[in-house]
């Protein structure tokens, strides 16, 4: 009786020899797809960790940059305006202020003032609006600026440096201030409102200040919170 066959082993040599060449190819085969799949973990692992540092240099340089913008903003930002004691005039007296009495009535022909610059006096029916100034201004409509209680800030330009004169403007208020410059002035700088007038050598003197306390926007003058916008604007006006 002829014993049943066993299935064909495709694997299976009756050479010894070749049978272990087979089991270790089938072994070299397995090791190398696992090495495969290991390699290709670390190289996902690895890949994750790049992408990680990535987000990390992105996040940090993000936040850097925001801080520094932000630190930016405070450290380069403009400077406010300063404020003073607008229509509180407390008599206070200040060293040099020279004080004069003119009168206030239209005109419309050029007036010779006895001082100069005028501190008030007649004047023009417009009043010049207030601002920064580069060129000469029209005493008459300065003088009716003066009225509404601005200051008019005068200078020399051939006596002050750029320097000397970015001082000047970080004493000025945001509005009732004029800033020009002035042929013929007896001084670098001279500060005038209405019947009131102080001549100064330098823009960094700790009088500026303490006049515009005293009189800006004073309620002193003939109109008081009368505005210093909105009628004429001078030429070189910023």
């Amino acid at each position: 009786m002829t014993p049943p066959s066993r299935p064909a082993d495709r694997r299976a040599s009756g050479n010894p020899a070749t049978q272990a060449h087979i089991n270790q190819t089938v072994k070299q085969q397995r090791e190398q797809k696992r090495q495969e799949k290991l390699a290709e973990y670390q190289r996902q692992l690895a890949k994750r960790r790049r992408g990680k540092i990535v987000w990390w240099v992105v996040g940090s340089t993000a936040a850097l940059a925001i801080v520094a913008l932000v630190v930016a903003s405070f450290v380069f930002a403009p400077r406010s305006a300063p404020t003073y004691g607008a229509l509180d005039s407390a008599g206070t007296e200040i060293e040099g202020v020279e004080t004069f009495e003119n009168d206030t009535t239209h005109v419309e022909e050029p007036v010779d003032y006895p001082q100069t610059p005028p501190a008030g006096g007649p004047h023009s029916s417009a009043w010049l609006n207030c601002g920064v100034y580069t060129e000469p201004q029209i005493n008459e409509n300065a003088v009716h600026s003066l009225e509404h209680g601005a200051i008019w800030v005068t200078y020399d330009a051939a006596a002050l440096s750029d320097d000397e004169l970015a001082t000047l403007k970080s004493h000025l208020p945001s509005t009732y201030v004029i800033l020009s410059p002035y042929e013929g002035l007896g001084s670098p700088i001279v500060l005038s409102a209405w019947n009131n007038q102080l001549s100064l050598d330098s823009a960094s003197d700790e009088r500026i200040p303490e006049f515009f306390e005293e009189y800006w926007r004073s309620q002193n003058v003939p109109e008081p919170n009368a505005s210093c916008s909105g009628a004429l604007d001078g030429p070189g006006k910023l």
